[in-house]
């Protein structure tokens, strides 16, 4: 007999594997049986559902309407260019500069120094990445027709390059990737070519693919697809839209993880075209969810928090729900920076999404 309760190891999570890949993963997660590790993987999938994801969803709400407010609110276009140059500029600059920064600013230094620093780095990267999308996606409004047929063109040609280049995960976020507030690797920015920054002008070329093109790309996969809903579900009733909206993202959320053992299955028995394929359509469907779960949300926050009084709501979506973020050591969730390639892990791992939390106080 081995005693009352069998040891089983479990991978250990990387913080550089925490947003939109899970490779490189080595053994090390220890819980006290399949089935108490089993518990823990739907506790974190709870928390991801129930609470991280709101949280992310009210700051990018907050910031981006508060943007609007802020930036040339009577002027679109000069406040698209502005959200752009921010979000651009702003990406290229820490994606650029990761080394640089990781080589002054580690863990060894005064520990409450490194915690500010670390936090006013997420806080300003938050506002970059919500800029980023907003000025693409304005940009898109501004200067293309909404109609569906126009919307579903832009959309599906998006998509269809994001999978030649095996880069359709980056669509991810909550409640799909919960990146916990670690100290290793807390500046990584992963780039599509991985070039070494030794290499100065490859690097550079690499940075600006995978901030420009690569970024890009998904904003104008998200636009799309929210925008569709916006014009098929309930267009004429905001609240029963939201509503509507919420309820078929959380549906699909809970469906794409009741599916992710079956898909798992396939990952780790397919190979090559046929196993991308299969992985894409899963993440796909993933993405459908997410996109509902965040539009929910955010239309009835914007009915239904303060609507009399909506700078107020904006700010306090903002920051407070930043600082809830940060008490749960969760608020590196708010951010979309590097490249992961699908399928570039073995096994089923290109399907394990990343929603580590309470898995991660096992870990040894």
């Amino acid at each position: 007999p081995q005693g009352q309760y069998d040891r089983v190891e479990w991978p250990v999570i990387k913080e550089e594997a925490m947003r939109g890949s899970t490779a490189g993963i080595d053994d090390g997660l220890q819980a006290l049986s399949s089935k108490h590790y089993q518990l823990l993987t739907f506790l974190d999938k709870f928390l991801s559902i129930s609470i991280i994801t709101p949280l992310v969803v009210a700051y990018w709400r907050g910031t981006w309407r508060g943007t609007d407010v802020l930036v040339y609110s009577d002027d679109g276009k000069k406040s698209a260019m502005v959200s752009m140059l921010i979000g651009t500029l702003g990406s290229l600059l820490f994606t650029l500069c990761q080394s640089q920064i990781m080589n002054k600013i580690h863990s060894h230094i005064n520990p409450v120094k490194y915690y500010l620093i670390t936090r006013l780095y997420t806080a300003s990267f938050g506002i970059v990445c919500v800029n980023q999308f907003r000025g693409a996606w304005m940009f898109l409004d501004l200067h293309t027709s909404c109609d569906v047929v126009t919307v579903t063109i832009i959309t599906v040609s998006s998509i269809f390059i994001l999978f030649i280049t095996k880069t359709l995960r980056n669509l991810s976020a909550p409640p799909f990737a919960v990146t916990i507030d670690r100290y290793e690797d807390y500046f990584t920015v992963p780039t599509f070519f991985k070039y070494s920054s030794d290499k100065t002008w490859l690097y550079l070329f690499d940075c600006i693919f995978s901030v420009c093109v690569i970024g890009t790309l998904v904003v104008f996969v998200w636009r799309g697809t929210w925008t569709l809903v916006d014009l098929l579900l309930w267009p004429n009733n905001a609240v029963m839209s939201a509503c509507a909206s919420a309820m078929i993202g959380y549906t699909l959320v809970v469906l794409t993880f009741c599916m992710q053992p079956f898909v798992k299955y396939l990952a780790r028995t397919l190979s090559g075209v046929v196993r991308l394929i299969v992985v894409d359509i899963y993440l796909l469907f993933s993405f459908c969810g997410t996109v509902n779960v965040w539009r929910g949300i955010w239309n009835l926050l914007n009915h239904y928090f303060l609507p009399d009084m909506a700078n107020t709501s904006f700010l306090l979506t903002h920051l407070v729900s930043f600082l809830i973020l940060m008490l749960i050591n969760s608020s590196n969730s708010i951010l979309v920076r590097g490249v992961y390639l699908d399928c570039e892990e073995q096994g089923d791992q290109c399907v394990d999404f990343p929603t580590y939390y309470v898995r991660l106080f096992f870990q040894v």
